[in-house]
């Protein structure tokens, strides 16, 4: 087997596994709507200027839209992820103020759709470069990853009663890691490290850490200024913007700070 086709067929499986978990996530945000009243889908999300259904409608076009980086993998040529920036606003903006179950049912037959296509995917498309709407170029496989992405933090905007606690824990290890990562490195945060303590990670952030070590070292830095320490859900759920600390523990060197939310520091906006 060559070298090629051992990297399409890792990229398929790569691929595979996390079709499945949109299906799941899929699912559990459909098993959510079924327990809302009517009228809900017309309240705030928790996203500022956005209701519920201008977040289901984002959700559904996403996932068409993703279909549309997938056949430039299947073609070999490059295909908008939107037509442009103002038609994705348009159509979220239009499909807002539906009904609930005209809500419910798009998004179902938009991952439909979206699964349905991947699975006509041979292993070599996976391997395939597409370029995403914010101009960063991946391989095909990822995109399933970042449907699930979508899928579970907007599950928690969704403000009916998805939480971060609600997280499956790969999701939130992966996510953990990743938003640990890009953040590892800035020199406009404080000196924090982050313990999650059921997964055995821990990364470094700000100027003095000296990276990010999900492995469980903490980087070259010194001592940290800050220690935060709790479940891997609430340490993602505070990363990504999803809660303001809740369910961890801060302290500075052997002091234990009596409101560790007030001693977390601001972040930017989750990339």
């Amino acid at each position: 087997m060559s070298d090629a086709t051992t990297a399409a067929a890792t990229a398929a499986a790569a691929a595979a596994e996390r079709l499945r978990a949109t299906a799941e996530s899929t699912d559990l945000l459909l098993h959510t709507l079924a327990e809302l009243e009517p009228a809900a889908v017309f309240e705030p999300s928790a996203l500022s200027g956005w209701t519920r259904g201008h977040l289901l409608t984002h959700l559904a076009r996403n996932a068409d839209s993703l279909v549309n980086l997938l056949t430039g993998a299947r073609t070999g040529r490059q295909v908008p992820q939107y037509a442009t920036p103002e038609t994705r606003d348009a159509d979220i903006e239009a499909g807002a103020g539906r009904p609930l179950a005209e809500q419910a049912a798009d998004l179902r037959e938009s991952q439909r759709r979206f699964q349905d296509f991947a699975a006509g995917l041979e292993p070599e498309h996976w391997a395939a470069p597409i370029t995403h709407r914010d101009g960063t170029v991946f391989p095909a496989w990822q995109v399933p990853g970042k449907r699930l992405i979508e899928l579970e933090y907007h599950h928690v905007d969704l403000n009916a009663g998805y939480t971060p606690a609600h997280w499956p824990e790969p999701f939130a290890v992966a996510e953990f890691q990743r938003l640990g990562a890009r953040l590892a490195a800035r020199d406009d945060l404080p000196d924090l490290l982050l313990v999650a303590e059921d997964a055995g990670l821990r990364v470094r952030l700000g100027g003095g850490g000296g990276g990010g070590d999900s492995s469980g070292g903490d980087g070259d830095g010194g001592a940290p200024g800050l220690v935060a320490e709790g479940p891997v859900r609430a340490l993602t759920g505070w990363l990504s913007g999803r809660s303001d600390g809740d369910g961890l523990q801060v302290h500075r060197g052997d002091e234990g700070l009596v409101d560790p939310r007030g001693a977390l520091p601001a972040l930017p906006p989750m990339g």
